[in-house]
């Protein structure tokens, strides 16, 4: 089988975890990089280990056309601009979270791609985390019975320093629940299979970067939030999100009920150099808690900060290309989780409960 020729446009942090993870997979490789910055080119070539062709310009790399796939891992605002340009190719497309950073510039790039030839995938990977993928097939699978209540817990570490440090500043991002937080709002699109009703969230800039200043403007990114989520099947769901909280076991939680018992488990925190996480399981009138271990192994655990999920993600794309299938993660996904932060950012702001149909039809 021919190896699967990917070009990653934007070479920061991102960018150089889809290089360490695509070098771990025999059937695919990196032929090109993309970044107006010198810097993160030349970092990523050194985590690629390798020449291979660079350009300033994601427009120059469509003209070479030496890729099968193009991963679009750039600053959240510059997203639609690039996918303007990069439908034209028809080539398969992985783009990374939040697919735009509104919602309308992510129904204009949806609208753009109607009978769209190549497969195009959002970047989800919180999906294929294997503890968070062991409790989803559980729920999926009724153990815990009907799915009443969902919540979500990340305690971890600020923001990381970017390029011009472009993720300081909502305009930028999205704000820090549609940056970050629309990996958990998909995960409980996914999990409670039903689409949400209205959103209420509190939450503040509590902590983080409140003494830095560039080009005299104060960071304005949301440090910490409570979202409550309510869909249309009555299942509940919380986030519960704390960034200035990094010395924590454990960086993500997640925990379900059902009307037949509890399912919970947990990701460990970044660089604590753990490779498993517990599974448990407890049923109501029942005394005993059931608990799998949920092992990665430590070389995909070492090639990225996601506990192995870029990894796996990339597996899943690479047998839909393969096999002619579907995107795992539509846009459509894409679409309505950036809809939830945004809800969530907005109320925020008005003090009041958002309901999605002000967002989307």
């Amino acid at each position: 089988m021919d190896k699967t020729r990917y070009a990653i446009i934007g070479s920061g942090s991102m960018g150089m975890e889809h290089i360490r993870n695509i070098a771990l997979i025999d059937n695919a490789e990196v032929t090109a990089l993309c970044d107006p910055n010198r810097t993160s080119i030349d970092s990523s070539l050194e985590v690629l280990k390798k020449n291979v062709p660079t350009f300033k310009s994601h427009i120059n790399l469509m003209e070479a056309d030496i890729a099968d796939v193009y991963i679009i891992a750039t600053p959240n605002f510059t997203h639609i601009d690039v996918l303007r340009d990069i439908v034209k190719t028809n080539a398969h497309l992985l783009i990374e979270k939040p697919l735009c950073t509104t919602v309308e510039d992510c129904q204009e790039f949806k609208a753009k791609t109607i009978n769209y030839p190549g497969v195009i995938w959002t970047a989800m990977e919180y999906r294929y985390m294997p503890p968070v993928a062991r409790f989803i097939e559980e729920v999926h699978k009724g153990t815990i019975g009907n799915l009443k209540m969902l919540s979500i817990r990340e305690h971890r570490f600020p923001f990381l320093a970017k390029v011009n440090n472009w993720n300081r500043f909502a305009k930028n991002s999205g704000g820090t629940l549609v940056e970050k937080c629309c990996h958990f709002f998909d995960l409980m699109r996914l999990i409670t299979k039903s689409e949400p009703v209205r959103v209420f969230a509190s939450g503040n800039q509590d902590n983080n970067h409140l003494n830095e200043s560039y080009d005299g403007k104060i960071p304005d990114i949301i440090d910490n939030a409570f979202v409550i989520v309510d869909f249309k099947n009555g299942v509940r769901g919380l986030l519960d999100l704390c960034m200035f909280a990094e010395n924590s076991k454990v960086q993500e939680e997640i925990c379900g009920v059902g009307h037949k018992g509890k399912i919970e488990t947990g990701v460990p925190a970044n660089g604590s150099g753990q490779n498993s996480s517990d599974l448990s399981i407890g049923l109501r009138g029942s005394d005993h808690i059931s608990t799998e271990k949920v092992v990665v192994d430590k070389k995909i655990l070492e090639a990225g900060h996601h506990h192995g999920s870029t990894y796996y993600e990339h597996i899943a794309f690479i047998n839909a290309l393969n096999n002619q299938l579907e995107a795992e993660v539509t846009l459509d996904d894409g679409l309505r989780a950036v809809a939830i932060g945004q809800a969530a950012e907005q109320s925020i702001k008005e003090k009041r409960i958002v309901m999605m149909s002000e967002l989307l039809n």
